[in-house]
Order: structure tokens, then sequence, then C-alpha cells
């Protein structure tokens, strides 16, 4: 029982996060990001926590990569993480410049950006794994891109990702 414990406590302290500051090199859709960290030694895939973007060959699937692309691609970016999926990516969120604001540091969250323009969904099966602040803010960009018909949810019944994966188109 102590082993249990102890290893939730491990997994779940945002103390045992990790940050990587990495140069972006690479969109490989509305999700997923490649980097380089600073000596240029390892490149790592990240893929964005909390969000789920359309695949490439889905409607708004090549939208929201170029967008991702905006805002993220040969930038310096800050990634916020604790996990590595079954493909051995970081899950983690990622933080960049804004385009608008030179100086203003990593101060643009990629995947709430992606989600408040209408071009990922949020990804509420893996809530639990965000902290609750970026899980409210998350939930909240969505519906409001819902709200306003922005990207995706112009269409009148967008599929998600996670159907289309299995067919259900």
């Amino acid at each position: 029982m102590y082993r249990i414990t102890l290893a939730l406590l491990l997994i779940s302290s945002p103390a045992l996060a990790a940050t990587l500051e990495c140069k972006v090199t690479g969109i490989s859709d509305g999700d997923t990001i490649s980097c380089f960290d600073p000596e240029r030694r390892k490149l790592e895939k990240i893929r964005l926590r909390g969000i789920d973007a359309p695949e490439r060959k889905q409607p708004f699937g090549t939208r929201s990569q170029q967008h991702l692309s905006d805002l993220a691609y040969g930038k310096t970016a800050t990634i916020h993480w604790t996990k590595r999926d079954r493909w051995k990516r970081i899950i983690g969120a990622v933080w960049v410049e804004p385009a608008d604001c030179p100086g203003c540091g990593h101060t643009l969250d990629a995947g709430r950006a992606q989600l408040a323009s209408g071009m990922a969904w949020w990804y509420e099966h893996y809530a639990r794994e965000q902290p609750l602040e970026e899980r409210h803010a998350y939930e909240f960009e969505q519906d409001e891109a819902k709200a306003r018909s922005v990207g995706l949810w112009r269409d009148p019944q967008p599929i998600p990702p996670w159907d289309w994966r299995r067919g259900k188109r």
C-alpha cells in the first residue's frame, strides 16, 4: 500500500513536472510539434496536452496544422510536462512568444490558442491529466469558439478526431 501511495504522489506532484526549452523545427499536425533542445543534441516530439486536432485528411486538418505552424514554427518554446505517451512523445503544454508581442516572453499557450481559434477539440477524456486551471481555461476556450462558430465549429456537425480515427464518419 505504501508503494502505491508513494507512486501516486510522485506521478501527480507538480513539483516533479519537467520543463524543456527548445526550438520548434517541425509541425506534424495541429497538436504535435518537433523541437531540438538548445544544444541540438536531441530532437523531441511534443504532443500538446489537452487538445486533439483534426487529422490531416479530415476537414480543417490542414488549417489546424498551419495555424499551429503560424503560432510556433521557428520559435523557441517552453514545454511543461509530466509524462510521455506510448510512442515516447512528450505530453505537455507548449508556451511560445506571441507574434503580436515581441519581448513578452513565452506567454502564449499554443494548445489554448488552437482551441480559441476553433482548430482543435478540448480532449476531455484526458482532462484529469491537466492542471485544474488549465482544464477550465481549455473548456472555456472551446465553448467560446463553438459559440462564435469559428474554425471547425463552422461545420454543422464536426467529427471529433477520436471518432474520425475509428472510421465513424
